[in-house]
C-alpha cells in the first residue's frame, strides 16, 4: 500500500511561544512496514503545553529534532499490520504526532478500550489519557487531598485543571478555582461543580483568595506557576501543599517571575512538589477505573474543543498560549 503522508515538521525552534513559521507542512511517502510493525491513520490529534518545550530544548524526553513530525499524541485506526497484537480496523492511541498516518511497533501504544457507553474515543486523549491520569495522581499523591480541605486550582478551565478541581470536590475538599472570563468561570462552577472560580483578568487575586480562603490554602493545584503561584505561597495553611503540573506563564521566555513568599514554606512547614504523569504509569489502571466510575455516575464532566483539518494545527496549538482555549484542544483529521 503506496500512502503520501501529509505532516507537520519542526524547520526552526521557537525563540519564546511557538510561531507558525517554526513549522511546515510536508508531504512525504510511507515506508513498507517491518515485521512488527503496523500503519496507523489518525483521526483526533491532542494538543498540550509541554508539546512547546519539546519543541525548544531536552526535558524529560528528549526534544523535537528540526525536520521531524512534531511529537503529540492521537488516536487512530489501524489500517494495516505487521504485529499480531494490533490488528486492522482497532483504535489505538499513542505518540503519533501531527500527521495523517503514523508507523509503530506498539511500544507506549495502548488499544482504546471500550467506552462509548459513558464518552467517545477521543477521551483517551482527555480524561482516559494523560489529562485524566495528571489530574488524579496530583490531586491524590501529591496533593493528597482529603475532606474539608481548602483546594485552589489554576487554569481551572483547562484540560487538566477543570478535572483535577472536580475529583478534589469528589475528595470532598472546597474547591475554588482561577480562570480567565467570565465565561469559563460560569462552566467551572456551573457545570464542574466548583464551589466558586476567581477570574484573574478582573479580580484582585489576592483579595478573593483572602475572602473565600480567609484561613488560608491546604493544597494548590499549580497549572501557571508566576505570580500567582507567588500570591498563593502567602497564604498556605499549616502543612500546606502545592502541586507543581505546569507552569505556562514562563513556557514562551523562561523568565520566570521571582518567587518572594517562597520562606512560607518554613513557618508553615509546606511542600511544594513537581511530578511527572509518566511516574505512575504502573498505576493508571487504577485511575482509569475510578475516573470511569466517576464519570459514569455523574460526578465528572469534560470539556473539548474539537477543529477540523490537519492544516489547522499550528493555528490551535497557539490557542493554549494565549488564554482563547477552553477545555481540551483536539483536531479531527478523518472520519473513523
Amino acid at each position: 500500500m503506496e500512502i503520501s503522508n501529509n505532516a507537520w515538521v519542526l524547520i526552526s525552534r521557537p525563540k519564546e511561544y511557538f510561531s507558525s513559521e517554526n513549522v511546515k507542512l510536508t508531504q512525504m511517502k510511507i515506508p513498507k512496514l517491518s515485521v512488527g510493525e503496523f500503519l496507523v491513520k489518525n483521526i483526533w490529534i491532542s494538543f498540550d503545553p509541554t508539546q512547546l518545550n519539546w519543541m525548544k530544548r531536552d526535558t524529560y524526553v528528549k526534544k523535537i529534532q528540526i525536520g521531524e513530525v512534531i511529537r503529540s499524541l492521537a488516536v487512530g485506526k489501524v489500517i494495516e499490520s505487521q504485529n499480531e497484537q494490533f490488528k486492522v480496523g482497532e483504535l489505538v492511541s499513542g505518540v503519533f504526532g501531527w500527521q495523517e498516518y503514523a508507523i509503530s511497533n506498539g511500544l507506549f501504544v495502548n488499544h482504546v478500550r471500550p467506552i462509548e457507553s459513558v464518552g467517545p474515543p477521543w477521551y483517551s486523549l482527555s480524561l482516559f489519557g494523560i489529562t485524566g491520569m495528571t489530574a488524579y495522581f496530583g490531586v491524590t499523591e501529591i496533593g493528597k487531598v482529603k475532606e474539608g480541605d481548602a483546594f485552589l486550582v489554576s487554569s481551572a478551565a483547562g484540560s487538566v485543571g477543570s478535572i483535577a478541581g472536580q475529583i478534589a470536590k469528589i475528595k470532598g475538599a472546597r474547591v475554588v478555582g482561577i480562570a480567565g472570563g467570565q465565561k469559563k468561570c460560569k462552566w467551572v462552577m456551573e457545570e464542574a461543580g466548583f464551589d466558586y472560580c476567581i477570574d484573574y483578568r478582573t479580580d484582585n487575586v489576592s483579595e478573593k483568595l483572602s475572602e473565600v480562603f480567609p484561613d488560608g490554602v491546604d493544597v494548590y493545584f499549580d497549572n501557571v506557576g508566576g505570580e500567582i503561584l507567588d500570591i498563593v505561597l502567602s497564604k498556605i495553611k499549616q502543612n500546606g501543599r502545592i502541586v507543581l503540573c505546569g507552569a505556562i506563564s514562563g513556557y514562551g521566555t523562561m523568565n520566570f517571575q521571582p518567587l518572594r513568599n517562597y520562606a512560607n514554606l518554613i513557618s508553615k512547614r509546606g511542600r511544594m512538589e513537581g511530578f511527572i504523569v509518566s511516574d505512575f504509569t504502573n498505576r493508571f489502571g487504577e485511575a482509569y477505573k475510578n475516573l470511569y466510575l466517576w464519570l459514569k455516575e455523574g460526578r465528572l464532566k469534560q470539556k473539548e474543543e474539537i477543529t477540523d483539518g490537519l492544516e489547522n494545527a499550528p493555528e490551535v496549538f497557539k490557542k493554549l498560549f494565549t488564554g482563547s482555549n477552553f477545555g481540551k484542544q483536539i483536531l479531527k483529521i478523518a472520519d473513523i
